[in-house]
C-alpha cells in the first residue's frame, strides 16, 4: 500500500526539497502540506483518508510543531516525525511526550528519512543517534522517581524485554540475547507497549528512565 505523507513546514523550499525526496519512492506520495501548527491541524484532520506520517517542524510561527503534533496524534491515527535544524533542539522530550513517532534532523541524509518513514509507518519510532545522548540526559535530570505504577503490571520477561529496549536493541538482538523466537519477542514488545500506554518503542524506554527501572549510566 502506498504510504501517505503530509509535510509540514514554515519554509516552502524545504518543503519542496522533502516533496521531491517521498515522490521519489513508488510506495509513497505527498497527500498535503501545510505551512504552519494550525493549518497542519485543520487541514489534516480534515484529511480523507488520513496522512499515515507527518513530517513535522518543530519551529514554526503560531502554533509550533510540539503543539500541532500533540493535538494530531490525540485525534487522529497519524503518526508524527519532528524535524529539526538543530542537533541541541531543546525539544526531543516534549516530542516524544506529545506523541511524535520520531524526531530527526533536517540534514539527515534522504534514505535515511525514508527508511524513518517506512518505520514509523509500520507502528516503530526512530530518533537521531545523535538526539539519543541529549534525550537519555533530559531524563537523568528529571527529579527522582517516586512510586509509579506502571510498571507493575509488567511480567518478569516484560521487564527483561523493556530493559533491553531501553539498551536500544532491536527485535532481533532482544530474541539473539533471551534466545526466544521473534514471534514471542514481538508479543512482548507489544504487552509492554500496551501496559504502560506508550505508542511505541521511544515512548516505553522514557517510561523506563522515568520510573527508575534504569538510569543512563546502568
Amino acid at each position: 500500500m502506498t504510504i501517505r505523507v503530509a509535510l509540514v513546514d514554515d519554509q516552502q523550499l524545504i518543503r519542496a526539497g522533502f516533496r521531491m525526496v517521498v515522490d521519489s519512492q513508488p510506495d509513497m506520495e505527498v497527500v498535503a502540506e501545510a505551512g504552519d501548527g494550525a493549518s497542519a491541524v485543520s487541514t489534516l484532520l480534515a484529511l480523507e483518508p488520513p496522512a499515515d506520517v507527518v513530517l513535522m517542524d518543530v519551529r514554526m510561527p503560531g502554533m509550533d510543531g510540539i503543539a500541532a503534533c500533540a493535538a494530531l496524534t490525540a485525534a487522529s491515527g497519524s503518526k508524527v516525525v519532528i524535524l529539526t535544524t538543530f542537533d541541541l533542539d531543546e525539544h526531543v522530550l516534549a516530542a516524544i511526550r506529545a506523541g511524535a513517532s520520531g524526531f530527526l534532523l533536517k540534514d539527515t541524509p534522504p534514505e535515511d528519512l525514508l527508511a524513518a518513514i517506512r518505520t514509523v509507518r509500520d507502528g516503530d519510532a526512530v530518533i537521531a543517534p545523535s538526539s539519543t545522548r541529549r534525550l537519555l540526559d533530559r531524563v537523568a535530570a528529571l527529579p527522582e522517581p517516586v512510586d509509579d505504577t506502571r510498571l507493575a503490571d509488567l511480567t518478569d520477561r516484560e521487564r527483561e524485554v523493556l530493559l533491553l529496549m531501553a539498551r536500544g536493541l532491536s527485535n532481533q538482538e532482544i530474541c539473539a540475547e533471551l534466545f526466544l523466537a521473534e514471534p514471542t519477542v514481538k508479543t512482548h514488545v507489544g504487552r509492554v507497549l500496551a501496559k504502560l500506554g506508550a505508542r511505541d518503542r521511544v515512548q516505553a524506554v522514557v517510561i523506563a528512565y522515568e520510573t527508575g527501572l534504569v538510569t543512563p549510566h546502568a
